[in-house]
């Protein structure tokens, strides 16, 4: 008996998803609830799971196929399916299994091609790679991504495969046998004189992000105001409770939440920053949605923090510091996506010393965060070198006047050059 795997519904405003890894191939077995495939959308990657125990039979959907809610992408084999299949075979043919267990070496000896798996197909493509010369210790000798990733680790070399496919050459010219394939490798990674180019398809989640940058470009007024805050006082206070704020609330106290507290106040002070336009409608948010800009390897994610300003510093750190490391695996949620009426983005942890930071659609305003740098400042007359960085907040100036956003600036770096003012919210 089988069972098909299917799509799962997809999240609000996505009608559709690509196919990106499969974490199983034809006849591996799978346990129920175990991650078979991810699919990528505009915004998350979903993972579709296993429906029941059993054996992974025909994928139907391959790498870079795009599928829509409800779509099969696979069959799922009762466990003991495949078994009997392979038992009622061998009661028929009789010499069938053993021409199956001699196949992978056959095509080894001949020099045939090997049959890969789309995933494998693209990495042996991208490094221009010779698959006959790499051992599969996958089914019957299948190729998998992790053979050909340690095949490159090793450079190439001693790979057990490439034997039978070089032994008939030592018969007829015992000399020029070696040195053929050291020639032959650096010629296949781009011929000299030549200036090499790849055409890689844009993610579902770039072209969102890319869409997304230009309509924020093309439909607000931008404006970006800059100022310096020290970060002394703050890097004091951190530097005595640290510690104890790790034993008392299992978490690190970073500068985030210190930043978080600030805009918040910032907000409630200057509300325009936290409303948004809708059509001929300003639309002012009686909450404090903040967006935390998170970098991943797929590319930028705002998970929202909801009511930052009932949240308290133990609170922030935590959900920020889970923020990032499920945003790593791919697993934040479409809902934590969604909302915010003001985000803040941290260049600082890449080494930026200042940047314009964009809105992000329809909010209407964007703290830009950056590198903590030592600066010689004037104080009081005198010459100290002080840890500066520069903020920047970028806004829509057809609801938000200069003044109103240069204030708001201000006041975020007033508020974090005396962090008491946090607490006592004055």
């Amino acid at each position: 008996m089988s069972t098909e795997v299917k799509v799962p519904a997809l999240p609000e405003s996505v009608s559709e998803a690509t196919v990106v890894t499969w974490h199983k191939q034809p006849g591996d077995e799978v346990e129920r609830d175990e991650n078979l495939v991810d699919l990528e959308t505009d915004k998350v990657v979903l993972e579709v799971p296993a429906p029941e125990d059993g054996i992974l039979g025909e994928i139907l959907k391959p790498e870079g196929e795009t599928v829509t809610a409800g779509e099969v992408v696979a069959v799922l084999n009762a466990a003991g399916e495949g078994q009997s299949a392979t038992a009622g075979g061998e009661e028929k043919t009789g010499q069938e299994p053993a021409a199956e267990s001699t196949a992978p070496a056959e095509a080894a000896t001949e020099g045939e091609m090997p049959s890969l798996s789309p995933a494998v197909r693209n990495l042996v493509e991208e490094h221009d790679l010779d698959p006959r010369r790499i051992s599969g210790t996958g089914r019957n000798g299948r190729i998998l991504k992790e053979d050909v990733l340690r095949y490159m680790e090793q450079g190439g070399e001693d790979q057990p495969a490439a034997t039978p496919a070089a032994a008939p050459a030592p018969s007829s010219e015992p000399a020029p046998t070696p040195t053929p394939p050291a020639a032959e490798a650096p010629a296949a990674a781009v011929p000299a004189g030549e200036r090499e180019e790849r055409r890689v398809p844009m993610t579902r989640l770039r072209q969102r992000i890319a869409e997304r940058l230009v309509q924020a470009q093309q439909n607000a007024a931008m404006l970006t105001t800059f100022n310096e805050v020290n970060m002394q006082p703050v890097m004091d206070l951190r530097g005595r409770y640290k510690d104890s704020f790790l034993k008392a609330h299992d978490t690190k106290l970073g500068f985030m939440s210190f930043f978080v507290k600030a805009a918040v106040e910032a907000l409630k002070r200057y509300p325009a920053v936290n409303a948004s336009i809708d059509g001929t409608d300003i639309l002012y948010h009686g909450y404090y949605d903040i967006g935390i800009a998170v970098s991943t390897d797929r590319g930028l994610m705002v998970p929202v923090l909801r009511d930052a300003d009932q949240l308290s510093f133990a609170e922030i750190e935590a959900a920020i510091a889970d923020f990032g490391q499920r945003a790593q695996q791919g697993k934040i949620e479409i809902e934590e996506l969604t909302g915010g009426t003001f985000t803040i983005t941290n260049g600082g942890i890449f080494g930026s010393l200042v940047s314009t930071p964009i809105l992000n659609p329809p909010q209407s305003g964007i703290l830009g965060m950056h590198k903590i740098q030592e600066r010689p400042m004037a104080e009081n007359g005198q010459v100290v070198v002080r840890p500066m960085m520069y903020l920047a907040h970028s806004y829509d100036h057809r609801i938000i006047d200069g003044k109103e956003a240069v204030q708001f600036l201000v006041t975020i770096k007033d508020m974090l050059e005396d962090p008491a003012r946090l607490l006592l919210e004055v």
